[in-house]
């Protein structure tokens, strides 16, 4: 799916996704009316209705299909995102172990890893361009400055390592949010999914060719519930992208402690 649909409001995604489906099966009505005549009727009523109950369970286990990689791809991407924000709170805390100089550089770095994460590389993501070529260069210093430190005291040594391990940590939880940030419901699975949908309206049009008031309130029932799974699938389908989408908050949160302390 194009982006510029994944960047759509949610009100104007709903009204795309269903206009859309609604056209669609009008179309496929229309196209049926004009052919239910003659010798046509009688194939048309040929055609048994216990066809829609099969085809309607296949087109939800589609949906099925579908939504269990979206629910897992954002469940991933948001735990990745929070992962990464507590382990830089930790380093904060920590950091408080060295007083002075050592301290102020590691919470400078911080910031500016913040900083760089919200404003360059999450339009990054979004444009499936963020890259795990190149390490960011304030997680890098920071590390190489925690294990310069020279620790005084048992405390110290510990909070070193601590830190150290934060750090990782926030670079792991890094490269599993820019992985994910790639994810997305691949073609293939886009077009079985309408293609099954369009086979249910289809039987649908055709079972109830000959009554239109069946026929429209059949076809108008499942339109609305094709378009209902669209839209949720849709709204969800890229986790770094749209209104619901997962944001930089729990990184902010984070800076915002850093402005406060």
């Amino acid at each position: 799916m194009s982006n510029w649909l994944h960047n759509l409001p949610l009100i104007w995604m709903a009204i795309v996704v269903f206009s859309a489906t609604y056209l669609f099966a009008i179309l496929v009505q229309t196209v049926i009316g004009m052919l239910a005549t003659g010798e046509r009727v009688r194939a048309f009523k040929a055609v048994s209705p216990g066809m829609l109950s099969p085809l309607g369970i296949i087109f939800g286990l589609f949906v099925a299909f579908t939504a269990a990689q979206v629910w897992s791809d954002n469940d991933h991407a948001s735990a990745a995102v929070n992962r990464e924000a507590s382990a830089l709170k930790s380093v904060l805390i920590l950091a408080a172990a060295f007083p002075g100089e050592p301290e102020a550089q590691l919470r400078s770095l911080v910031r500016r890893y913040i900083e760089d994460t919200a404003n360059t590389e999450w339009p990054m993501m979004v444009r499936h361009a963020a890259t795990l070529s190149i390490s960011p260069a304030p997680l890098t210093e920071a590390l190489q400055q925690t294990l310069a430190l020279s620790p005084n005291n048992p405390g110290q040594q510990i909070a070193q390592r601590e830190i150290a391990t934060s750090l990782e940590n926030a670079l792991e939880a890094r490269r599993q949010r820019i992985l994910v940030s790639r994810s997305h419901v691949n073609l293939t699975k886009w077009a079985c999914l309408l293609l099954q949908a369009a086979c249910a309206l289809l039987a649908i049009a055709v079972v109830h060719s000959d009554n239109r008031l069946a026929s429209t309130i059949s076809m108008g029932a499942f339109a609305t519930g094709i378009a209902a799974s669209i839209l949720l699938i849709l709204a969800h389908d890229e986790p770094f992208i749209g209104q619901v989408s997962v944001g930089p908050q729990p990184l902010l949160q984070v800076m915002a402690g850093l402005a406060s302390g």
